[in-house]
């Protein structure tokens, strides 16, 4: 089976069309028990984020689970199928490991370097599991993913500078405000109110970065007023209702605004209404949500400005240098190798076993034939014991040699044909080798169960 990956992120598609897409909670269930029923596919994980969203699957035929894939997510957003595929990129195989592990490590972010990616990958990989759709394959490839992201980050210098969706949006916020371009990033908030819409993961940084950048007044607003509490009180804010939206958003200069609601969570009528209250004090609404939050309509009400993910996209974020983003690259490509060249071991291992087993088994009938010969002439069972065990170092040592060098010769590219050279030349039942690969299935499976209890 191979891996493989069809997805569409913020570098494929318009964020209107991300926004469709993207899935969350049950209908994430869903979607996942959806694909890992489908017959060309034996398991899966989902990334969605407002970046992207991404299929990961172990499969046993490419084209029947690429069709599969995408008219599941056709059916999932509501889009036909043939205005979704100009948004959609596969990858297979090698190109679909490589894909992943730049994932994970920010390569590929909206904000390269970006540090919340890697949260979200792991967030994936735990919902997969949750949901039964998570197997050995892609468990394995997931581990390899984070331990990438994070050598990445703890190696290099590529998120020194901290950055966040939230933190580029505040420094593109900040520009309505009259603070010069390049200013100390700690001090872009001063005397500035800010209130956070929203209790959830993106919400919480975003509590984080505002006071991080000296905010004066930092206020949350959430439906559970226990998760906004427990958030501002981290910061030393306050919480407002949801109930009295209107009345925050006028008191506020910056609204950041990530909930996970389904629908418009600040209408243009609400922004009208508070701006009418500001006088000629500008207002900056942040919306990191997806779908959005805000009515973007609002953006052409005076003194009001409106920074989507759209903006965030073409703004560039903040450049990483060159030698961050080479020393990232070279950590991927370290990783991708050491994978190649496990995975490959392991198609080898089940040869190797079954060669051993049979030599075993031989050695054994040879041993019994002999002993029964042997004893009719009176030799000792002390005696039998030593040629026994001298048969068996023999036999050993003689495939040795083979079974070392056909596992080091597996981690080169064609490497599977020695392996199967090795089954041609000792005359190994097919059968044999495929009842070892299921043991060894079996054997981890149960391991992982157990792992997880």
């Amino acid at each position: 089976m191979s891996v493989l990956v069809v997805g569409l992120s913020h570098k494929s598609a318009p964020v209107a069309t991300l926004e469709r897409v993207a899935v969350s909670g049950d209908t994430l269930g869903k979607l996942l028990h959806d694909v890992a029923h489908l017959p060309d596919i034996a398991e899966a994980f989902v990334i969605s984020t407002c970046n992207r969203v991404e299929v990961y699957a172990e499969v046993h035929r490419f084209h029947g689970a690429v069709t599969g894939v995408c008219d599941l997510l056709s059916r999932y957003s509501g889009i036909q199928p043939g205005e979704l595929t100009g948004s959609l990129y596969v990858h297979y195989e090698d190109r679909a490991v490589q894909h992943l592990l730049a994932v994970a490590s920010g390569l590929d972010s909206m904000v390269v370097g970006e540090d919340q990616v890697l949260g979200q990958v792991r967030t994936a990989l735990k919902a997969a599991g949750e949901h039964g759709t998570l197997g050995r394959a892609l468990r394995d490839l997931g581990r390899l993913a984070l331990r990438a992201g994070k050598r990445a980050r703890s190696e290099t210098g590529i998120d020194r500078l901290g950055v966040s969706l939230v933190s580029v949006g505040i420094e593109l916020a900040t520009s309505a405000f009259g603070v010069p371009a390049g200013s100390a990033r700690d001090q872009l908030l001063v005397g500035r109110d800010v209130l956070v819409v929203g209790a959830g993961a993106m919400s919480g940084l975003a509590v984080a970065t505002a006071a991080r950048s000296a905010a004066a007044r930092i206020v949350v607003a959430n439906r559970t007023v226990e998760h906004a509490e427990r958030l501002a009180a981290g910061v030393g804010g306050e919480v407002a209702d949801l109930a009295c939206l209107p009345d925050a958003i006028a008191a506020a200069d910056l609204v950041i605004s990530c909930t996970g609601a389904s629908g418009l969570v600040i209408s243009e009528p609400v922004v009208r209404a508070a701006a009418g209250r500001r006088g000629a004090r500008p207002l900056v609404l942040l919306d990191l949500a997806m779908p959005h939050d805000v009515d973007r309509s609002a953006a052409f009400l005076p003194g009001v400005s409106v920074i989507g993910l759209d903006e965030l996209r073409d703004s560039g974020g903040v450049a990483v240098g060159a030698g961050e983003i080479a020393a990232v690259r070279a950590i991927v490509e370290e990783e991708y190798a050491a994978y190649g060249s496990a995975v490959r071991a392991a198609r080898v291992a089940p040869t190797v076993v079954a060669l051993r087993a049979k030599a075993a088994t031989v050695v054994d009938a040879e041993l019994t034939r002999l002993a029964g010969r042997l004893s009719e002439d009176g030799l000792s069972g002390r005696a039998l014991e030593e040629i026994a065990q001298t048969v068996r170092r023999v036999v050993d040592k003689l495939l040795h040699a083979p079974t070392v060098r056909v596992k080091e010769l597996a981690c080169s590219p064609g490497g599977e044909d020695y392996a199967a050279a090795l089954r041609v030349l000792f005359d190994l039942d097919p059968r044999a080798v495929e009842a070892v690969t299921r043991a060894e299935v079996e054997a981890l499976n149960v391991a992982d169960q157990e792992g997880c209890q």
